[in-house]
């Protein structure tokens, strides 16, 4: 019976992180709506300058559950700037963590506020999230022939315009690689061989689309693009084989004991502009990605294993930049809590917030 309380509190660990982000949704959102109601006959870099306050903010109080309450170790290898630039992030996609990882680069360069995504069209039902996320700067996109250039040319002109910083996070491939769905690796696989491409093992074929229309719109505007790539420390069975990498759950569990990310900075002059010449160039980039991987989970030296080539350095990020946000954030929804009235707000911002949202990403977004 002790063994099944021990192992039910071990399950357990993401309950508080999971409760306190959920939990004080409400409390930015109004704080948000409040700020865009009051923004709005202000030019939109004041909305967006305070938006990206408000969001850093928000991030930061979840950078402090999934680096400072988990204890992960983040080694950095490669060359990450430490000034902010205007950048396309380029990942391997493998895990809900992915998103986090992106928050975990740009807050070492004080850039937190400015990251934006590339989602797929699904995601913009989430409650609260959906809307704000467009709202922020993310652009939701379909796959294939239902992928709209149009769009998405047009909301990055619109950010372009107004002066926004750009730390646009793309996942290339698509959909996230797991070594378990073997049906999905194996369609990559043969994709990329019908096409005359390296056949990749550790990845999967890269989409070219979102990448090209986001750098073709605004090489002009950027600085660099960031090449990461990421694998999760403990992600080998007995056999010495991958496994899935850790959802967020089992992240905040603390089943990950190290993340390691490799960045290469990439100079916009280096990068082809041409669709068919950018595509074989983002495969060669991917390509770099699964010898990186492949040194890393299938090196025949047991001592090259769970490490990427190269110097590493352990970045440790301080309770100074997260802390604070958790203890506002956290105090100004304890507050509305306590009160009959704030009870009620906080249930109607959940439901009406949600309902308007949708309705407004099906109209917009």
């Amino acid at each position: 019976m002790l063994l099944s309380l021990v192992l039910h509190m071990y399950s357990m660990r993401c309950v508080l992180p999971a409760a306190v982000m959920l939990g004080t949704a409400p409390t930015y959102v109004l704080a948000w709506g409040a700020w865009r109601l009051l923004s709005a006959f202000l030019p939109s870099r004041f909305y967006q300058v305070v938006d990206d306050r408000l969001y850093c903010m928000y991030q930061s109080m979840v950078l402090f559950f999934f680096e400072n309450y988990t204890g992960v170790q983040v080694l950095l290898y490669g060359d990450l700037p430490k000034n902010k630039e205007n950048i396309i992030y380029l990942a391997n996609h493998q895990s809900t963590v992915d998103w986090i990882i992106a928050d975990i680069l740009a807050i070492r360069q004080n850039a937190l506020g400015h990251v934006r995504y590339v989602l797929k069209d699904g995601l913009k039902w989430l409650p609260l999230y959906g809307c704000y996320f467009s709202q922020h700067g993310g652009i939701y996109v379909k796959r294939s022939a239902r992928f709209s250039e149009k769009a998405m040319r047009q909301k990055l002109q619109s950010y372009m315009s107004t002066g926004t910083p750009m730390y646009l996070v793309i996942f290339p491939e698509g959909t996230r690689y797991n070594p378990e769905l073997t049906k999905v690796i194996s369609s990559s696989q043969t994709f990329a061989a019908q096409e005359g491409l390296a056949v990749l093992k550790h990845v999967l074929t890269p989409r070219i689309k979102a990448t090209h229309v986001a750098f073709d719109s605004m090489k002009n505007y950027l600085d660099a693009i960031y090449d990461v790539t990421v694998a999760f420390e403990g992600t080998m069975d007995g056999k010495g084989q991958r496994k899935e990498a850790p959802s967020m759950v089992e992240f905040l569990c603390k089943e990950c004991p190290k993340i390691h990310i490799h960045i290469d900075r990439i100079d916009k002059k280096d990068v082809p502009e041409e669709q068919v010449y950018m595509r074989r160039w983002l495969h060669e980039r991917f390509e770099i990605k699964d010898k990186l991987l492949i040194e890393f989970y299938d090196s025949v030296d047991p001592e090259r294993r769970n490490k990427f080539p190269g110097k590493s350095v352990n970045s440790k990020l301080s309770l100074k930049k997260t802390l604070p946000s958790l203890l506002i954030l956290s105090g100004l929804t304890a507050g509305m809590l306590v009160t009959e009235a704030g009870r009620k707000l906080y249930v109607r911002t959940w439901l009406y917030g949600t309902l308007i949202g949708c309705l407004w990403v099906s109209i917009k977004a």
